[in-house]
């Protein structure tokens, strides 16, 4: 973001105690908020630690906004050195939940910030935006080719607020992009019996086909859900038409 520089630390050192488990259920956008403080506190250094607690508690006594930047968001910044990168994303999601973060503060982080923070803002919206306000990051999101910022856009916000049109859009996106679809958050229930979706990968796997591409598995997967006769691949193989690119 641009911001005042922030206060100088020590990268690295003392900042995390083991890094994050891949599997575990507390995925900043899916696990409670003290849930995933409990989560961080177990695996943090004791330095990272009490930086976290210390943010946290400024987040908690000066929500909102205060002029043309608050606390919190410097403290936002400073997460990815003070915690590691390994739990950046659950430090700055617990900030802005201690904050009560509104769609409009949201809005001005996500737009204001760094690829890693605008990430944290779509992680933290299931958390703090009962509403479609924050739709619109969402769909920016949507739009770029990055991937961590991709998966994080398909998360339960997504699920939850995006029509069908856009949401059959994203799971396209995910796959043309290499983004694997088990980051899609409810896809078993939006998928299912959706022929719509099952019209637009079968056109997706013609396509690639055609090229001498291969298809990917997630999209026989997808298409498994939609209740699609074509949902298996080619008998013998899973990538029949050459490499993935």
């Amino acid at each position: 973001m641009n911001r005042p520089h922030a206060a100088p630390a020590t990268p690295e050192t003392g900042t995390t105690g083991s890094r994050a488990t891949p599997g575990e259920d507390t995925a900043p956008a899916l696990a409670p908020p003290a849930q995933l403080h409990r989560h961080l506190a177990e695996r943090l250094g004791g330095a990272a630690r009490a930086w976290l607690d210390q943010a946290l508690d400024e987040a908690a006594a000066h929500p909102g906004a205060h002029g043309p930047i608050s606390v919190w968001e410097l403290r936002l910044a400073e997460a990815g050195r003070r915690c590691g990168p390994a739990h950046a994303d659950a430090a700055r999601v617990l900030i802005l939940h201690a904050a009560h973060a509104d769609a409009d503060a949201l809005t001005r982080v996500y737009h204001q910030g760094t690829a890693d923070e605008r990430r944290a803002v779509l992680h933290a919206l299931p958390h703090l935006v009962p509403g479609p306000d924050a739709l619109p990051l969402v769909e920016d999101a949507l739009r770029t080719n990055d991937t961590r910022l991709l998966a994080a856009a398909v998360g339960p916000y997504a699920a939850r607020h995006l029509d069908a049109h856009a949401w059959r859009h994203a799971v396209l996106k995910c796959l043309f992009t290499g983004v694997g679809l088990d980051h899609v958050a409810d896809l078993d229930r939006r998928a299912r019996g959706d022929g719509e979706l099952a019209r637009m990968l079968g056109d997706y796997a013609e396509e690639r086909t055609a090229a001498g591409r291969a298809v990917p598995e997630d999209l026989y997967r997808v298409l498994a859900l939609t209740g699609s006769a074509t949902a298996n691949p080619p008998h013998g193989t899973d990538h029949p038409h050459g490499k993935e690119s």
